[in-house]
């Protein structure tokens, strides 16, 4: 695999109490670095001894050199970025995989609209677009994992959107590409009965799966998703 320049490669040794920071092994050196996740990697796999790619930070205040971007799992790398989600389905929206929306020609990110801040917004269509991404490493995977008021509140949200002439489109990003279908859980009954209610006023939900190639993350393709 063709690798950027601009990329390192190092060994994952541990996180820190900081839950944005980390040490990583870079060129024989324990080198602190940084974790673009608000919740802790451990929750989802053990990092430790595992080959990490890292994109050098180009802030000039910045605290840290590096951010820890991927990591290597079986023979490929998984996006850990979760924040580079919402800019890969940016640029690859003109794809065909993403017909279904419409015209996609004007795509604004972070746009507010009736008091709720966008990921992204399609303005052709009036369509906005709520993106989650989940980190899972079965053919299985369920959302969400752990309760979020944070989601409660989106979804609040989302249902008056909808009740006020919107469309919403809630996409699911898996960042492992092994990923073959996401069950919405309904163990966690607050989201869940929000969720469906948002369905029934209007919402669509369409699911993908990311890859790395060249150290760069794409969609790979459409995956099932079970209600």
């Amino acid at each position: 695999m063709g690798l950027d320049s601009a990329l390192k490669i190092g060994v994952f040794k541990e996180e820190l109490k900081n839950r944005f920071r980390c040490v990583v092994t870079i060129d024989n050196m324990d080198t602190i670095c940084y974790i673009p996740s608000s919740s802790r990697l451990s929750n989802f796999i053990d990092l430790s001894n595992r080959v990490v790619m890292l994109r050098p930070i180009k802030k000039r205040d910045a605290k840290t050199q590096y951010s820890v971007y991927a990591v290597k799992y079986n023979r490929s790398f998984v996006l850990l970025d979760l924040s580079s989600a919402n800019t890969v389905i940016e640029k690859q929206l003109p794809r065909r995989l993403f017909n279904f929306l419409g015209s996609r020609a004007r795509v604004k990110r972070e746009t507010v609209i009736d008091d709720y801040k966008c990921d992204l917004y399609l303005e052709d269509s009036d369509t906005i677009i709520e993106i989650k991404s989940l980190l899972s490493f079965g053919k299985d995977a369920v959302l969400p994992t752990v309760y979020s008021e944070r989601a409660i509140k989106q979804l609040t949200k989302i249902k008056q959107l909808l009740n006020n002439g919107h469309k919403v489109c809630y996409f699911i990003a898996s960042l492992y590409q092994g990923v073959e279908q996401v069950r919405m859980n309904p163990d966690h009954k607050e989201f869940y009965a929000l969720f469906t209610e948002c369905i029934e006023a209007g919402m669509t939900v369409a699911a993908f799966s990311l890859k790395m190639s060249s150290g760069q993350a794409l969609v790979r393709n459409r995956i099932e998703v079970i209600i």
